[in-house]
Parts: structure tokens; C-alpha cells; sequence
């Protein structure tokens, strides 16, 4: 048993940006030594590409499709189970510090008349968490206001420390500064090479570390589940000396694309090609001018996990505490001539996943690589077994890893995994005429195959043994229709699973079978006689005997 669970996020960090997974120069000791003590699971992959439909399936266990939350700002329903509602019965507080991108259901909550500034009603607002610190890194400031309005405590901090202004998460956090005193925005991809004009201890990942480490002092005995969630290594990609000038160009690997891609695309990965993003990230200056920032980025998130860990094991709670780190999806970078996350490539599908487990059980797999098809909705089982909470299979999605950490191969598991896009608010769905019900895009993969169906269009497949780049879209090669047809039957039968059906579980089910004409209700029977001994009421066995 876990007494404590440290769930670490990053947010748009790929899978192979660490030294552990293969990076050939980034440093991230830190983070390669919770490998060497737990377990990297190489063959992670999130329920979306999109931060808070991913992360919804991450804090409720449930695919998109189950829990609805299917894009930024599409609110997660009232009523869905998360992270809290499981933990806190089984005596673990359920703190945030971080991000979450989640966005309640203000309607559902005024309907049901919960009030907002209730426990209930703040727990219900914040994805069942008890907000330590939230805060969701999207303060930028434009004509019309500010994308987020909601104070920032951040930004409170800043000014605290002499920054000037009101708003110092975009004029000194997220933004360089010219020789002659001019204000560069970190949004700017040009500027990604200059230094943040704030200084590193007050940059928002050692901030956030900080809060992190605040909370776990004031917790004291009292057991606990904390989600710190880092913001970095997603834009604005500007970081605060020396982490903006740790790496060059010569880091930048190669791009991950080929000429062939761009010939006869499928039309919604052309829509994407078109975007400005990706088309600025086609570019190889911008690469070298963008890559050495994110990883300089990581890197620095690398160091406060140092720092973190290092507070952990002054207080004696490395032992007993289960740590995973993971990011909520990946990032193109200009591989398949792409930015940002918006298909099922594995730049942007495939996350990191660091598992320790303190539990003795674990001793045999520490510093293994598994190659498991794993979902990021197995956290959440994962999290409950480690509390030693019961498995809730009616509700909860994923499954538990303790066989995996404890050196078992489970019997059944898991021969595909899915991924999930609503496009219904981008210019794709504009662009190629699709109505909002119609704008979604479903991956599923086993370890060789990826198929790719969005309704309207023709298929896309991918052979991961023989393309590991995913360079060459074999859906409309009838020399594979085959393989279309086994992967569409797959996605079919997981559409077809029971998702819905949460407020009962299989043995309360199980226990109700019979119990109706036990209690009198009896369909189908003509006469008494055909009644067994244990189904006749006393008042009527009079009848019965009146029939022989």
C-alpha cells in the first residue's frame, strides 16, 4: 500500500524528449533516476491530443467518448466520478497544484443547486480536487481581454517580488526583452531564443515546486494524493537563464518527415498541414530557434523534480509514497510537417510514463522498461489498488499496473488502445464542411497497426513494424484493406462497450438476478402447481393443495 501518491504532469511533453527514452542530448537526471527506481512503460498513449479532453480521461478513468469533456472549455458534466471522489473515501486528500484545463459545468451545478463556493460545490467546479494552487498557465493578454480571467495568484507572487505591472505571468514570466529595453513576447517564435525577463527562482516551475512542497509540509500525518502539474514545457517555449541558452541548434534532432506525405495527403491531415502552425513549424530556423527553449524547459523541470525529491526523502516520505510522472499528450515540433498535437502520430499520441511504486512487491521490476500497450486511464485503477481500494470496472475505464510493477503478466490485457479527437471547433471542420456531431476522429492501435477513422473520409493506416516514422499513409492501398477491415471491426467492438451504466456495479447486478420473484413478482406461471417450494407463499398453498 501507498500511503502517498505524487502524481506529476508536464504538459505538451513528447514521449522521447527525455534522456531515459532516448533523447541522445537532453539531461534530465532526475527524472532518469524515478526510472531506475520504478518502472518506464515505453508504450503510453493518451485518450487525446487535446489538454483537457486528455486530461479528463486521466482524472475520471474514462475514454472521451464516456465522459464528454471531448475539447478545451467543453465542460466535464456533473455528476462523472474523478480522482477525489475515489480517493478521498479511501482517506487520501485530493490536492492540486497546477493545472487541470478543466471547465465546470456551471448549468448542470445551478440546476442541481449546488452552490460554488461550497466544499461540494468547489470540488465539483475543480475536477474533484481541493485547489491548492490552481493555475491553468493561459494568461495571455490580447485586445479583447485576457483569455483566462480569473486571478492568478502567480501574478500576485510577481509583483510581490518587485515585478511591475499586472500581469506578470505575460510581461516578465513569458516574455524577453530587446537591447534597448523593449518588451519581445514569448508567444513570438523568434524570441524563443532570448531569456525570459524573469529570474529562474521566480519562473513558474520552481514556483509551482515550491506550492507543491508548502502543501506537503502543512499536510503532516495526514495521508494524501497530490497532482502537480506543470504547465512547461507547453508555449509560450521561453525560458528564464541559463535554461534559455543550455542548448543550440546541434541538439535539434533531424524532422521526422518525407516529401511523400505532403504528396496525395489524407484531407484532414492536409487541413492540418495548412494551419499556421504548421506551416511555421515546416520551417527548419524555427526548430532551431524553438527546440533549444523546450528543452532547456525540461530541463529545468528536471531540476525542481531534484529539488522535490530531495524534500521528500528529508521528511521520510520517499519510501511511502507512489510517484508517477507523465505528460497529458506530446508535440509535433515540425515532424510529418506539423505543430502542435492535432493527429494521432506518435510525437503526439505517445507520452512518458514513469511509475514508482514503493510497495516491496515492486523490488523486481525496478529501472525495467515495459512495452505493455498502457492508456492513461489506467492511473486512476492504479491509484485506487494502491490505496487498496476495490476495482469499480462499471465505472473506471482503464486497469490497474500493480501486475506490471509487481512483475506479473496479466492474463487479457489490453491487445489495442484508442485515442480520441473532437475537431468540431477548428478551421479543419470548417475548411472541409463538416457539421460539429461529424467533426471527431478515432485512433486505435495494437503494437504493429494504427488505424485512424474520422466519419466521411476514407481510413488511415500505419505500419509501425515496417514504418516506424509513420511516413506512409497505407489507408487507401486495397493491398491492406484487409488489415483496414480488422482494425475497423476492433474500434467497432470497442464502440460498442458499456460505458454508461455507472451507477451500478456488476455484483450489485449480479445479487438483483432472481431477487424479483423471490419478492412475489411471478411472470409466466399458469398455476400453482408449476410454483417450486421455495417461490410459494403460505397463503396460497391452500390453492395449491385444492389443485391435486
Amino acid at each position: 500500500m501507498a500511503r502517498n501518491i505524487l502524481f506529476i504532469m508536464c504538459d505538451q511533453l513528447r514521449w522521447d524528449y527525455l534522456a531515459c527514452t532516448g533523447h541522445p542530448t537532453i539531461r534530465t537526471p532526475n527524472i532518469d533516476a524515478l526510472a531506475k527506481r520504478g518502472v518506464i512503460f515505453s508504450r503510453a498513449y493518451a485518450q487525446s491530443t487535446i489538454c483537457g479532453s486528455s486530461r479528463m480521461s486521466f482524472y475520471t478513468g474514462r475514454y472521451v467518448d464516456s465522459h464528454g469533456a471531448a475539447w478545451n472549455n467543453f465542460p466535464l458534466k456533473v455528476g462523472e466520478m474523478t480522482l477525489g471522489d475515489y480517493l478521498r473515501p479511501l482517506g487520501r486528500q485530493t490536492v492540486l497544484v497546477g493545472k487541470t484545463h478543466m471547465a465546470a459545468d456551471t448549468e448542470g451545478m445551478a440546476r442541481l443547486g449546488i452552490d460554488p463556493a461550497s466544499v461540494i460545490g468547489t470540488r465539483v467546479a475543480e475536477c474533484g480536487f481541493d485547489p491548492y494552487e490552481r493555475d491553468d498557465g493561459l494568461h495571455g493578454s490580447g485586445p479583447a481581454g485576457r483569455y483566462d480571467p480569473r486571478p492568478v495568484r502567480y501574478n500576485e507572487y510577481l509583483r510581490e517580488q518587485g515585478y511591475d505591472g499586472d500581469d506578470g505571468w505575460d510581461d516578465w514570466a513569458n516574455a524577453g526583452e530587446d537591447e534597448h529595453g523593449n518588451l519581445l513576447s514569448g508567444w513570438l517564435l523568434r524570441n524563443c531564443t532570448r531569456p525570459a525577463r524573469v529570474a529562474e527562482e521566480h519562473s513558474e516551475t520552481p514556483y509551482m515546486t515550491r506550492r507543491a512542497m508548502a502543501f506537503i509540509d502543512e499536510a503532516g500525518d495526514a495521508p494524501w494524493c497530490l497532482h502537480l502539474s506543470y504547465i512547461k514545457p507547453h508555449w509560450p517555449c521561453i525560458a528564464p537563464a541559463p535554461y534559455h541558452a543550455m542548448y543550440s541548434a546541434a541538439d535539434v534532432p533531424a524532422p521526422v518527415r518525407s516529401e511523400e506525405e505532403r504528396a496525395d495527403p489524407h484531407p484532414l491531415f492536409q487541413s492540418f498541414l495548412n494551419s499556421r502552425v504548421s506551416r511555421t513549424f515546416s520551417r527548419d530556423e524555427v526548430r532551431e530557434a524553438v527546440i533549444p527553449a523546450y528543452m532547456g524547459l525540461i530541463t529545468q523541470i528536471d531540476d525542481q523534480i531534484g529539488v522535490l525529491m530531495r524534500h521528500l526523502e528529508a521528511k521520510g516520505l520517499l519510501d511511502e509514497t507512489m510517484i508517477v510522472f507523465t505528460s497529458d499528450h506530446g508535440d509535433y515540433l515540425g515532424d510529418h510537417w506539423m505543430g502542435e498535437k492535432d493527429l494521432f502520430h506518435e510525437p503526439s499520441v505517445r507520452v512518458p510514463l514513469i511509475v514508482v511504486d514503493p510497495s516491496p512487491a515492486a523490488d523486481a521490476t525496478r529501472g525495467q522498461v515495459c512495452d505493455a500497450l498502457v492508456e492513461t486511464i489506467d492511473l486512476l485503477p492504479t491509484f485506487v489498488a494502491a490505496c487498496e481500494g476495490p476495482p469499480q470496472p462499471h465505472r473506471l475505464e482503464g486497469r490497474a499496473l500493480q501486475p506490471w510493477l509487481h512483475g506479473q503478466s496479466p492474463a487479457n490485457w489490453r491487445e489495442f488502445v484508442v485515442s480520441e479527437y473532437d475537431y468540431s471547433v477548428t478551421p479543419a471542420a470548417v475548411a472541409l464542411k463538416v457539421p460539429p456531431l461529424q467533426a471527431r476522429m478515432f485512433m486505435i492501435a495494437d503494437k504493429r497497426w494504427k488505424y485512424i477513422h474520422a466519419p466521411g473520409f476514407r481510413p488511415m493506416l500505419f505500419d509501425l513494424e515496417q514504418d516506424p516514422h509513420e511516413l506512409r499513409d497505407l489507408g487507401a492501398d486495397p493491398a491492406h484493406a484487409g488489415q483496414c477491415e480488422r482494425m475497423a471491426r476492433a474500434l467497432g467492438e470497442w464502440g460498442l462497450r458499456q460505458s454508461q451504466r455507472t451507477a451500478i456495479s456488476d455484483e450489485r447486478i449480479q445479487s438483483m438476478r432472481g431477487a424479483s420473484v423471490r419478492k412475489g413478482i411471478l411472470l409466466g406461471f399458469w398455476d400453482e402447481s408449476e410454483l417450486p417450494d421455495e417461490l410459494l407463499h403460505e397463503k396460497w398453498r391452500g390453492a395449491r393443495e385444492a389443485l391435486r
